[in-house]
């Protein structure tokens, strides 16, 4: 008879559970029909969300990471402007005034002499050197500028190579320079935020040291005021110190604490610190922000903010499925009521932080960059309606060209080391 009861008490307990822990998440549909009700009593204002979740989980389908899979259709899109008429001289000249002039020409790189970001340069020759051998002669004017170039409302489309974008430019995205070398330099990263290699270990390692149910149950966010996007985040913080920790830090136009938005300017703080955090924000900055697929290595989950600047991998990750998309004009009332959300739904938000993770550490390793970058390189040279040959620039001089080979260059005239080589 005691066991009888105890049974009945265990199936009571059982029944419970499956209510308070799971009808109010993403497995509703697993629990009883007379759940749901308790369900939505529960959290009648995330129904939005979570009818947003079942619906990005019915129709993901994951992409496949053998060979660079997952971005394939960016390099189609990209090049479907040029792909009719072709890549010709004319349009190469025009669009040589809006980036750095680069040529492959018998298995050997060029580059003008003059780079407007040496070390953005060089964080993209490091890839352009390693698979050079394997590309057709073809001529490339790469913009490391940090805004694209050729906009759809201002005349044809410029092939220009640019690391991020926004729907209204024919730019053609390339794994940004930071991969290697030549991001943001700030004080704890003096020379710039790049070695994305060093930074997954690092990064994977942290996440290692503080698992979910270790991490603060709090929003944390750091960055300087590129954009006013940031400043509900910044204010609900103010208000709301224990749910949200996000300041302002300065950056090069800071001039007093106006400029961050009244308020002194914050320390920096590691990428690594960012790991004792359940909730990390991204926000872009002047164009797509380069911190965020580092936010993912956290195992934290990722709000983010905006969906208009792209780097060639974000739309392989998809809203709800590897982050909460955050919209760009959301209010502080808007932002609490999502932080909560995931805060209510624990189980919920460590799923998606742990897919969010896992895409970026099995889909944007290294050798996924030098495949992009390859695959990219590949298409482009096909579309040319001419051969390019060996540009003698004219009345400027050979030693205005840099021509690489291996791990040196040679000023057609003279020798040196590249900048920046492993």
């Amino acid at each position: 008879m005691k066991c009888l009861s105890f049974i009945v008490l265990l199936i009571i307990f059982l029944k419970g559970h499956c209510v308070e822990q799971y009808c109010k998440i993403n497995d509703a549909e697993h629990c009883k029909e007379r759940d749901e009700g308790y369900k939505y009593k529960k959290v009648e204002k995330y129904e939005e969300y979570i009818e947003a979740i079942h619906n990005a989980e019915r129709n993901y389908i994951e992409c496949n990471a053998t060979r660079c899979e997952c971005f394939k259709d960016i390099i189609i899109r990209d090049l479907k402007p040029f792909k009719k008429n072709g890549i010709s001289k004319e349009l190469i000249d025009i669009a040589k005034t809006r980036g750095t002039f680069y040529q492959i020409i018998g298995g050997k790189l060029y580059r003008e002499k003059d780079c407007m970001f040496p070390s953005r340069c060089a964080g993209i020759e490091h890839f352009l050197l390693k698979i050079i051998h394997n590309l057709t002669d073809m001529d490339l004017v790469v913009n490391t500028r940090d805004y694209p170039q050729s906009n759809k409302h201002f005349g044809k489309p410029l092939p220009v190579f640019s690391f991020s974008k926004t729907p209204q430019y024919y730019d053609i995205m390339y794994p940004a320079w930071a991969f290697w070398e030549g991001g943001p330099a700030i004080s704890l990263y003096p020379r710039g935020l790049g070695r994305w290699d060093q930074h997954r270990e690092l990064l994977n390692k942290a996440s290692e040291n503080i698992p979910w149910n270790k991490k603060k149950e709090k929003v944390f966010f750091r960055g300087s005021r590129t954009s006013s996007e940031r400043d509900n985040l910044i204010l609900l913080s103010r208000k709301n110190p224990n749910l949200v920790d996000a300041q302002y830090t300065k950056n090069q136009a800071w001039k007093s604490d106006e400029d961050t938005l009244h308020a002194p300017p914050a320390s920096e703080v590691p990428l690594e610190s960012h790991c004792a955090y359940k909730y990390l924000f991204n926000y872009r900055g002047v164009a797509a922000s380069f911190r965020y697929k580092h936010l993912f290595l956290c195992r934290s989950l990722v709000f983010h903010v905006g969906d208009e600047w792209t780097e060639f991998y974000y739309d392989a990750m998809k809203p709800w499925i590897h982050f909460i998309p955050v919209p760009k004009d959301a209010s502080q009332t808007d932002l609490k009521e999502l932080i909560q959300f995931a805060i209510d739904n624990d189980i919920l938000s460590e799923k998606i932080a742990n897919r969010g993770r896992d895409f970026i550490w099995h889909k944007l390793r290294m050798k996924d960059i030098l495949c992009f970058w390859k695959k990219l390189l590949k298409s482009y040279g096909k579309i040319f309606s001419y051969k390019p040959v060996l540009d003698k620039r004219d009345g400027i001089g050979d030693c205005d060209w840099f021509n690489f080979g291996g791990n040196e260059f040679d000023w057609l005239g003279g020798e040196g080391t590249i900048g920046g080589s492993e």
